[in-house]
């Protein structure tokens, strides 16, 4: 056991008092982002080598900072993304959603398909559909400056010429592309005003303009996306949109039949909960 696999061991402890939800992980996390290594590579590290800012960076979790924070990226799908302060940490829930919507553009006879993100933060959704989908264009809308600045930066790292990013609010964004896209996908903002969230990562640290909705259900920005797929959509396009768990209902009557929504489905995550709704634009 080296000087470092002892000192992990005593973080993974004081992490977990602490409420941490994957202590040992974390500890690890740090560590290796201290050390320059691989998680696979602590062992490597001499006593001599060992960096006390791994303690800085433990206090900084104890404290319920993120841990993406403390390292500087968040890893979605095969992506390492840039994030820190302003901008809304990816989580493993959205992957789901990515997931449906990379598979849904595969499907398509469609050589190159048009994708629209609404509301990017980071531009994890829509770096991986463009990573993922061969050929696929994809425009990123993001009004947030702090936001729209980690986007930039990991578009320009992950973007591959065929991802572009754009300072708009969702409700008004690319008119130019009206009728044209093949798919449009968003995490909104959709916690209620007035609720507070359960976890001090998010409740402290997430921004809360990535948080909070709009009206009183914090579903206004969900009607936005209804209305702005409704526009951007050819016929026969898709549309995903994230939620909450409880508010699978409310967000599955959003896309009405009457509106032209065909084929909507509530959607589960990994843990079998509601979590995105997705909806056909009707051809007749």
């Amino acid at each position: 056991m080296t000087f470092l696999l002892d000192e992990i061991a005593l973080a993974t402890a004081r992490l977990a008092e602490a409420g941490v939800p994957s202590p040992r992980t974390d500890a690890e996390e740090i560590a290796a982002f201290v050390h320059g290594v691989r998680r696979s590579e602590l062992h490597t590290v001499k006593d001599s080598d060992f960096d006390a800012l791994f303690w800085e960076g433990i206090a900084r979790r104890e404290a319920r900072e993120p841990l993406q924070h403390i390292t500087g990226h968040a890893y979605f799908r095969y992506l390492e993304l840039a994030v820190g302060p302003g901008v809304f940490v990816p989580r493993p829930e959205t992957e789901v959603m990515a997931g449906w919507a990379i598979e849904t553009l595969r499907a398509m006879d469609v050589t190159a398909p048009l994708v629209v993100d609404l509301g990017t933060g980071s531009g994890a959704i829509a770096l991986s559909i463009a990573q993922e989908v061969a050929l696929a264009e994809v425009h990123a809308v993001e009004v947030d400056p702090a936001a729209y600045t980690w986007a930039k930066r990991n578009i320009s790292e992950h973007g591959q010429g065929r991802t572009h990013l754009h300072p708009e609010d969702l409700a008004e964004a690319l008119p130019e592309l009206n009728g044209k896209v093949d798919l449009v996908i968003s995490n909104p903002p959709y916690i209620p005003p007035g609720a507070i969230p359960r976890d001090p990562e998010v409740r402290e640290y997430d921004p809360k303009r990535a948080l909070y909705g709009s009206g009183d259900d914090g579903l206004g920005e969900v009607r936005a996306v209804e209305r702005t797929a409704r526009r951007l959509l050819r016929p026969g396009g898709w549309v995903a949109v994230e939620h909450a768990d409880e508010q699978g209902r409310a967000v599955y009557l959003t896309f009405p039949e009457d509106n032209g929504w065909r084929d909507v489905r509530l959607r589960q995550d990994l843990t079998r909960r509601d979590r995105f709704v997705t909806a056909r634009l009707g051809q007749d």
